[in-house]
């Protein structure tokens, strides 16, 4: 997917939270942990520590999931890098930025969703990694593969994009947006599918890479040609780690 002018965003993980065990991570609604709160706390400072040295600035739009886990990562962010933001940030929240949606099965254990597959005569029995598979999407009403929640989560910061692209032509903003890191906080396999959408991994990579918590992936959009990562780094997916 082709980008004209240079836009700078920040993809985030939330922080560590309190989630039930052997149940798809998709809409979870519990808050972060202590420690998933310190962890965050401690990140968002390494990344000031980088914008103080870079001279960089943060767009004072703030997206997040509408998930609470991803909300109190963004509020976290926006109280440890408050000298960062152009003007007063603000927080909004989009399901457009949330994790895979199972539907209808939301919440339940795994074993709970395959003994509901197994019982009804319409379908099938999904292979052993069907959580974990790109393309694979559970029969149930509101269910959505890893690969289309990414293309949703791509689709929202393409949007964002498309927006400063207009306000610099059109010389709506005054401030100079592509000149700023905007972030986004969301959700591990969601953002990692979406990268896949614009170009920043390959598909090859999702499965070997994975986000740390509240770690920023910042990254460079310029002149059509690959994205370039300016600060951050991904995470080597280990056999044995906790879901996205």
């Amino acid at each position: 997917m082709s980008q004209r002018n240079m836009t700078r965003c920040a993809l985030i993980r939330h922080g560590a939270y309190e989630q039930l065990k052997n149940v798809p991570s998709a809409l979870q609604p519990f808050p972060l942990t202590e420690e998933g709160e310190n962890e965050v706390r401690r990140q968002a400072r390494q990344f000031g520590d980088w914008l103080n040295a870079s001279g960089m600035k943060l767009d004072p739009n703030v997206d997040s999931s509408s998930l609470l886990r991803a909300w109190q990562t963004a509020t976290i962010y926006m109280e440890e890098l408050k000298d960062f933001f152009v003007s007063t940030p603000t927080l909004t929240g989009y399901p457009e930025l949330c994790e895979r949606s199972v539907g209808a099965v939301a919440n339940l254990t795994i074993p709970e969703i395959e003994r509901l597959l197994a019982l009804d005569p319409r379908f099938e029995v999904p292979a052993e990694n069907w959580k974990s598979d790109s393309y694979y999407k559970l029969p149930f009403d509101g269910a959505e593969s890893l690969i289309e929640a990414g293309e949703r989560v791509a689709n929202h910061i393409l949007q964002w994009q498309s927006r400063v692209d207009h306000s610099e032509n059109t010389s709506e903003s005054k401030l100079n947006e592509s000149e700023l890191i905007k972030l986004f906080i969301g959700h591990g396999a969601s953002i990692r599918h979406a990268a896949f959408h614009i170009n920043v991994i390959n598909f090859c990579d999702i499965k070997q890479l994975s986000m740390y918590y509240g770690h920023p992936v910042v990254l460079e959009f310029a002149n059509d040609q690959h994205p370039t990562k300016l600060f951050g780094d991904w995470k080597k997916r280990q056999i044995q780690e906790v879901p996205d």
